[in-house]
């Protein structure tokens, strides 16, 4: 498989990226403790019917963070231009999912399906596990103590609240938190400003007309697996599918069952 690498000059930021395959293009969005190895078990299956694009969001991975204002969902857009991609399938886990819903109402007319991994919402209220989650991370980072930071995230965004660390896939624990660990270390300057979508998407999700597949795994917590389920009753065209035994990073757990999942359900949009 040839691959094509390199960095996108995008509103001040080096936006790195890596394109594989072709066909229709796919654009791969990361979740927030990752980057653009989160996919290592999508890329290459997915190149096989897709031109494929994976890359690391703003912040993450090998796209350094500089000051100045942003958002993810334009620099999306930006990418896509770059890469001169009209239209694209978008792809999203968790924040990725954000993004990618963001995308679609910023941009309607350049989504052709989504695919949507218990995805964030904006705009949506925190609960008050997110809640005391932010202030123990926040308090974690402040005195510098990134072990503490990354356990946090392991246990929330890969163990879940139904299984104990010993019932995970480790070698999932082990590459989310290496690459949870590269964010915490990244330099990021002070006057920097994620701007957001307005209005959020919370109370805009029947704009969004693209086929639409919202999936989540069975031992996500409690709250992901109620949001998806909701979130594919308000927007118009979609399919909800339930993951058995994986929880938040539920691409990296059962990859052949993702795999498949999503590439049915694209095969299937095409038509729509």
């Amino acid at each position: 498989m040839q691959t094509q690498t390199g960095f996108a000059p995008i509103n001040g930021a080096q936006i790195y990226y890596e394109v594989a395959g072709t066909g229709p293009p796919l654009v791969l969005l990361h979740a927030g403790v990752a980057d653009g190895r989160f996919w290592d078990d999508q890329f290459a299956t997915f190149a096989q019917h897709y031109r494929t694009i994976r890359y690391d969001l703003r912040g993450f991975g090998r796209s350094a963070m500089p000051p100045g204002h942003f958002s993810q969902h334009d620099d999306l857009a930006e990418l896509l231009d770059f890469l001169q991609v009209a239209q694209a399938n978008v792809l999203g886990v968790s924040y990725g999912g954000k993004v990618a819903i963001d995308f679609a109402l910023a941009y309607p007319q350049r989504v052709t399906a989504l695919v949507l991994g218990a995805p964030s919402i904006g705009g949506a209220a925190p609960t008050e596990r997110m809640l005391n989650f932010w202030e123990e991370e926040e308090t974690a980072v402040d005195q510098g103590d990134s072990d503490a930071a990354v356990a946090l995230n392991l246990r929330l965004w890969v163990d879940g609240v139904q299984r104990q660390p010993d019932q995970v896939d480790q070698q999932v624990r082990q590459k989310v938190g290496q690459m949870q660990r590269e964010i915490f270390l990244m330099d990021v300057p002070e006057d920097v400003a994620e701007v957001r979508l307005e209005p959020g998407a919370y109370g805009r999700l029947a704009e969004i007309t693209a086929p639409t597949l919202v999936l989540v795994g069975d031992l996500d917590l409690p709250e992901k697996v109620e949001e998806a389920a909701w979130l594919a009753e308000q927007l118009p065209h979609a399919q909800h599918a339930v993951m058995p035994g994986v929880g938040h990073m539920l691409n990296m757990e059962k990859p052949a069952l993702f795999n498949q999942l999503v590439l049915d359900f694209l095969t299937a949009a095409s038509h729509f």
